[in-house]
């Protein structure tokens, strides 16, 4: 019987949406490709929300070599237009490190769009965009937008005054500071020696080097630290994948969706935190490089990029009859859940300590189970006054 009992839970789509993994997740770590040379292959993104300066800044847009792990911290305003933000990136980065091959990003809806796509292709620069929900693509930059945050704290408690006056103090720290990954600074790695800072000057006197030596040094430094990066991504790999456990689906197969990565931008009605752990079942169509595939998702999630990582992925083993269709999520512009009440039962007069509140029990459309809740007459007014005007 506990044979059955375990079979037939399994095969359950309720199960299936409703219980938590308490296992290994699922996809090893895939470490992207060593690089060859300086600047040519960057990773971007942007510290939002920061408080708005005297000159209107309040957004900051970090743009990092993958390879010396070197720095741009720029200053914008976050309503930008996208021609400007094209002109800044070609002033700061295009004319001092040339056009690099390739740009890491995260699906920020600058990156996304049609303006920077085709600018990007005008230059040969390939996009490679992370997949939805999955921030560990893009983990140089969010790496050091951690590192970026905390030095912005430190300067604006100690000395006061706009986070943007310290920016160039602060990229001029990170720049000179030592990372374990490449064995070095990253101004040393990005020219070949160290920096003479007013602080501590390391040399005592100007060091002169002949042409082929300040070649063959630079070419040494950086097959050092080529050395020292496929060393640290073995060794994070190592420790990654003693916690993943490997998984292939096949094109064709039914899969869950995991819904935590939305939290904070879809919600599911009224049901907070008893909402669905997962969403489906959806088909696969297509394997996107090695831990990504790409779902088959209804016309109600049409704002929602259709790739996602293995992690958020859990097989479904359910009967096709046995499948409950998703009616319950409609997405708007904002890629938010659109609530649609179906009708008003009842009213009654709720007591409270110095007034009272007119209630109305209201059927939802898209809850399955417990689709009736009572609501405040004047909330519900202002939200679908369509509703009272049918009544």
């Amino acid at each position: 019987m506990k044979l059955d009992v375990a079979s037939y839970v399994e095969r359950c789509v309720t199960c299936l949406q409703v219980k938590a993994e308490h296992q290994r997740p699922y996809g090893s770590l895939q470490p992207l490709s060593i690089l060859e040379w300086k600047w040519e292959k960057i990773t971007m993104d942007f510290v939002t929300k920061l408080p708005k300066t005297l000159r209107g800044h309040d957004t900051i847009w970090v743009i990092v070599d993958r390879l010396t792990k070197s720095a741009h911290f720029l200053t914008m305003r976050e309503t930008l237009p996208m021609e400007k933000l094209a002109k800044l990136y070609i002033d700061e980065v295009v004319s001092r490190h040339g056009v690099p091959q390739s740009i890491v990003s995260d699906r920020d809806s600058r990156f996304t769009s049609n303006f920077w796509a085709s600018l990007q292709k005008e230059l040969g620069t390939r996009l490679n965009l992370s997949t939805a929900y999955h921030p560990q693509t893009d983990g140089q930059s969010e790496r050091t937008i951690q590192t970026l945050e905390d030095m912005l704290r430190s300067c604006v408690i100690d000395f006061g005054g706009s986070w943007d006056s310290h920016l160039p103090l602060v990229e001029f720290a990170y720049n000179n500071s030592y990372h374990s990954s490449i064995g070095m600074a990253p101004f040393e790695a990005l020219y070949g020696r160290k920096c003479r800072t007013p602080v501590c000057w390391l040399e005592t006197g100007e060091k002169q080097f002949a042409g082929p030596e300040i070649v063959q040094e630079t070419t040494d430094k950086v097959k050092e630290i080529r050395e020292r990066l496929k060393a640290a991504h073995d060794r994070h790999k190592s420790y990654a994948d003693k916690k993943r456990r490997p998984i292939k689906f096949q094109v064709g197969d039914r899969v869950m969706l995991k819904v935590s990565p939305w939290k904070g931008i879809i919600h599911f009605g009224k049901r907070g935190k008893l909402s669905p752990r997962f969403l489906g079942p959806f088909v696969i169509l297509e394997k996107v490089g090695l831990q990504a595939y790409r779902l088959d998702l209804p016309p109600e999630m049409d704002g929602i990029h259709p790739t996602f990582h293995v992690c958020y992925l859990r097989k479904c083993l359910a009967e096709e009859e046995s499948v409950i269709p998703l009616t319950e999520i409609r997405v708007d512009n904002g890629n938010r859940c659109v609530e649609e009440p179906e009708a008003i039962l009842e009213s009654k007069v709720k007591k409270l300590r110095h007034k009272d509140v007119v209630m109305v029990k209201v059927q939802w459309k898209h809850h399955r189970g417990a689709n009736i809740t009572w609501e405040s007459e004047d909330d519900m007014k202002k939200r679908y006054p369509h509703l009272f005007n049918l009544v």
